[in-house]
């Protein structure tokens, strides 16, 4: 039974019916994943012991912070890793890279990206983007190089194998992020550490996991990575989280970050958790459900984007890495109308119209649209597209799949509206 709450075109219903049928066997393995990924995290909250004064904050130095410190057992035992450190005061996910970074980095070391340039926020960090002077990794005389990769998107597993020697650190970055390439598989990532690890067994191993975690089975730390990073507003906070990030892996190494994040000699030690570990715990408790319902969301929405005849990336029926896809929609009319159908099916500020603008740090304009809870949690509803050739909207998130799916069928419904489809 159709409800009648929003004014959709019966033959958008139709198709997304058509494609919710088409997408069966995809969701049935994304529920499997789910179930897994939900028991890894349940027992992980059993095993170390979470309590009602866990979810308790404190402040001041932090001293003895109870939640603060079982969360990071939580997290390290759920990633298949020694130790790491959750907090909220990373402000985003590139502070967390950054803070692994600096922490592991020093002078005359080099950092060897092997999945081509990474996110566009992190040039500046590293010093690639002409921000030299300003504190920058190249400031500090870490030097970087960088492996593009193959014509299909993958790994050059050549050069890695050749140019590993030299480096300190390893950087992989897990997800197709803006860019058209498809994301990486654990069975990848996995690929990528024996291949570098072959050529010197020392080097260190840091993945970029963003809009990664849960996604699959395992983690980058299950399968020979050093460090993971990535931010709470998106996969790890399930929704619930309002910011922070996490670095996770081998004990040694989390330490060397901590004392990045605080100082050196007090590291993990100090930090008060005020009054976020309550939420930061429930995110990641529920983070495999909303990550699911991310998937599903992205699965149902290339398979009725293909109905209507565009192109998405990845296909409807390949197997989901990332809660990223991209909808290849022809031109900007199609682009904007798309967008802003996405801002009507938010539960937040669905009333506003976005429009494209000059972004800070983009060479194109860009619109966005993002009715969320949380600002600029990529794990709510959302897309993203700069103003240029494919305009590919990239979507990501959908906090429950109903709602998700009414989303993608308000951005069709405005693309009908404006004579597009």
């Amino acid at each position: 039974m159709q409800s009648g709450y929003f004014d959709i075109d019966e033959r958008i219903r139709e198709l997304a019916d058509i494609a919710e049928k088409e997408s069966c066997e995809q969701f049935s393995k994304i529920e499997e994943t789910a179930k897994i990924n939900g028991e890894k995290v349940l027992y992980s909250f059993i095993k170390n012991k979470v309590s009602e004064a866990c979810l308790k904050g404190t402040n001041g130095y932090g001293y003895d912070d109870l939640g603060r410190d079982i969360a990071d057992k939580v997290y390290a035992d759920a990633f298949g890793a020694e130790d790491a450190i959750v907090r909220h005061n990373f402000v985003n996910g590139t502070h967390a890279l950054s803070t692994a970074l600096f922490g592991i980095l020093r002078p005359n070391d080099t950092l060897l990206c092997a999945t081509g340039a990474p996110y566009d926020t992190l040039e500046g960090v590293i010093g690639i983007d002409g921000k030299s002077g300003k504190g920058s990794l190249k400031d500090f005389g870490i030097k970087y190089a960088q492996i593009d990769l193959l014509t299909d998107g993958m790994p050059d597993y050549e050069k890695i194998k050749e140019c590993s020697g030299a480096a300190k650190v390893l950087y992989i970055q897990r997800s197709r992020g803006y860019s058209l390439r498809p994301s990486l598989s654990i069975e990848i990532i996995e690929k990528i550490v024996k291949t570098a690890k072959q050529s010197n067994n020392d080097i260190i191993v840091i993945v970029d996991n963003c809009y990664g975690e849960f996604a699959e089975e395992k983690e980058p730390t299950d399968v020979g990575a050093d460090l993971i990073v990535g931010s709470l507003i998106k996969n790890p906070g399930g929704g619930i989280a309002q910011t922070g990030g996490y670095i996770a892996g081998r004990a040694d190494l989390v330490e060397m970050c901590a004392d990045r994040l605080t100082c050196v000699g007090m590291g993990k030690e100090v930090g008060c958790s005020l009054n976020m570990t309550r939420e930061i715990l429930l995110g990641f408790f529920l983070a495999p459900r909303t990550v699911c319902e991310a998937l599903k969301t992205s699965v149902f929405a290339c398979r009725f984007f293909e109905l209507l005849g565009f192109k998405t990336l990845p296909k409807s029926d390949e197997k989901r890495t990332d809660i990223i896809a991209s909808v290849l929609l022809k031109n900007e009319e199609n682009l904007t109308a798309f967008c802003q159908g996405i801002q009507k099916g938010s539960p937040v500020d669905s009333f506003a119209i976005p429009e494209a603008w000059d972004m800070p740090g983009y060479d194109s304009k860009v619109i966005m649209a993002a009715g969320a809870f949380t600002m600029g949690a990529s794990i709510e509803l959302s897309a993203d597209a700069p103003i240029r050739e494919p305009f590919a909207a990239w979507l990501q998130g959908g906090l429950t799949y109903p709602t998700g799916r009414l989303g993608v069928m308000l951005a069709a419904q405005e693309m009908k509206n404006r004579g597009c489809i």
